[in-house]
């Protein structure tokens, strides 16, 4: 048949016709059967500021610097970075990253992060529900078919309210074998066949729960096609410049310039079989590429204002006070409406605190590789460090 000019016409304007509202079409409609595809980011990655030369910020430093050669006396050995403002105005590496080579701790020693990492799978999925790829009000089945409980939520798994048992205890009821790293895939198929009790009905209350994040690990790879590992390698980290971040495989190990997990005895905590489930864990990074994440969120570098605001929103009041939980954060709640977004890790001998004011714009990471809890109680000291404050007061956050 022969085709016409008109015809021709015709034929391209329905196709562009069709391609255009294809395209306009609320993303809303879009599935989990529409696959993946790459959305980029809003702009270029956060640039590091320093500002340390200004009289009031050499004082503090020398406050900060006094304060930690106590700590290092106490047992320390980690790193440390406080931003303020946008700028960071103190940053430094204590001890080694790597006892028996005696590789100090520098800029690029990229840490374990423990539960720290949940910020950003957190993060991830409310990437894919901001673009439409989930619904975060969906059940976990509609996308992981084999999930045994058919009410759980993943705005519940984001939330900490599924009622799921924690995998680290109850795998081993059924897996033997404490030593060798298992997989999300291998832990998502125990819990298909021997289905372990719910410690409580779904959304009934708040319960802290690796699982969750685990499960959410699961359903970011079932939507996107894609490992857990590329997926956050290729659309935040790269994205986002930061260059010694990535996800922990067991059998390929730790690159040279990764930091050893020590007991606080300086033993060295070897792998087990949590060690190959991510998501709830398993992010290495450094303080500079941690800042670089916390400035994201200023600056809409991966989500908008909308969808970080819905991430911050308690969602849990079963027990009085100022503690609470959002989606993929902890948080303090204050009477006047301020609020400490963060987040604290521990997983063998990492100890990790990410404590981030947002109203202040000041964050401080702290990363330890050799066990130490008191790494939980330095955060208030460098708030009242930076702040010119009484330690006694906590975080003030009032206006």
């Amino acid at each position: 048949m022969r085709l016409t000019t008109p015809y021709i016409a015709t034929t391209i304007l329905a196709i562009l016709f069709i391609a255009c509202h294809s395209e306009s079409q609320p993303v809303a409609a879009r599935t989990n059967n529409t696959r993946f595809h790459e959305i980029p980011l809003r702009s270029s990655p956060p640039s590091l500021i320093y500002d340390t030369l200004s009289e009031k910020n050499r004082d503090i430093i020398t406050q900060l610097d006094n304060y930690y050669k106590s700590q290092v006396r106490a047992g320390f050995n980690g790193s440390v970075l406080v931003g303020y403002n946008g700028k960071i105005i103190y940053e430094r590496y204590f001890g080694l990253s790597n006892k028996t080579t005696k590789l100090p701790l520098g800029p690029n020693s990229s840490s374990q992060l423990a539960s720290v990492s949940k910020t950003f799978t957190g993060a991830a999925v409310l990437y894919l529900y901001e673009h439409k790829y989930l619904n975060i009000d969906d059940t976990v089945r509609k996308y992981l078919k084999e999930f045994p409980y058919p009410d759980i939520t993943i705005r519940m798994l984001l939330d900490h309210r599924s009622g799921l048992p924690d995998y680290t205890k109850w795998v081993p009821v059924y897996n033997h074998d404490m030593e060798t790293p298992i997989s999300n895939a291998v832990m998502m198929q125990m819990m298909a066949k021997y289905h372990p009790a719910l410690e409580s009905r779904p959304n009934r209350r708040f319960k802290y729960c690796n699982t969750n994040f685990a499960v959410l690990a699961c359903i970011i790879e079932r939507v996107t096609e894609m490992s857990y590992k590329d997926f956050m390698t290729r659309y935040i980290f790269q994205p986002l410049g930061m260059a010694h971040t990535f996800v922990y495989e067991p059998s390929k190990g730790l690159p040279w310039y990764a930091t050893i997990s020590y007991k606080r005895n300086w033993m060295r905590e070897p792998d087990m079989f949590a060690d190959g489930v991510y998501g709830d864990k398993g992010i290495y990074s450094t303080p500079e590429d941690m800042y670089r994440w916390d400035q994201s969120f200023y600056q809409n570098k991966l989500l908008s204002n909308q969808t970080i605001e819905l991430s911050y929103g308690p969602c849990s009041f079963e027990k009085p006070g100022i503690k609470n939980y959002g989606l993929g954060w902890r948080m303090l709640c204050y009477a006047n409406g301020n609020k400490v977004i963060y987040h604290n890790g521990w997983w063998h001998g990492n100890n990790t605190s990410f404590y981030r004011f947002i109203k202040e714009n000041m964050t401080i990471v702290v990363l330890g590789n050799k066990f130490n809890n008191n790494i939980y109680h330095q955060a208030p000291k460098i708030y009242s460090i930076v702040k010119g404050v009484p330690e006694e007061n906590g975080f003030d956050t009032e206006d």
